[in-house]
């Protein structure tokens, strides 16, 4: 990808994709990056091994492998903050992850004092849904 051609999320998708092919060996099959005010959302999709999968099939496997991964990025993620700070100029102050492990998706949050809240939905929403009032939506 031609860096000056590209955007900051495609760079930060591309940045993340790579940290995570670094720390873990494995590449994740598909990054999306959400920027909204001060607080970045970078989600990885596909993020697991086929041997991190099988240890989380079970609840007490599961567990073990949302606390590898918080601490494998708590003492790895320092790269990562640099690079998003190059990219957009802006320094991050707080980093955490978590891992979804029934679907294999890594959410990694960087935020200023914000409390992040993460949903993984089954299925995409379409845009001409999100876009439009709807019921139980407000308008005003």
């Amino acid at each position: 990808m031609d860096k000056s051609n590209s955007t900051m999320e495609q760079q930060i998708a591309q940045a993340a994709s790579a940290f995570e092919q670094r720390r873990t060996g494995h590449v994740p099959k598909s990054v999306t990056v959400v920027l909204s005010d001060d607080t970045l959302v970078i989600t990885l999709r596909g993020a697991l091994s086929p041997a991190e999968k099988a240890v989380a099939k079970s609840p007490m496997g599961a567990a073990q492998m949302q606390e590898f991964h918080r601490q494998l990025f708590a003492n790895s993620a320092d790269s990562l903050r640099q690079e998003i700070k190059r990219i957009t100029g802006v320094e991050v102050c707080e980093a955490s992850t978590e891992v979804e492990t029934a679907t294999g998706a890594v959410m990694q949050m960087f935020a200023t004092g914000t409390v992040v809240q993460v949903f993984s939905l089954a299925r995409s929403v379409p845009a001409a849904a999100w876009n439009r009032s709807g019921p139980g939506v407000p308008t005003d």
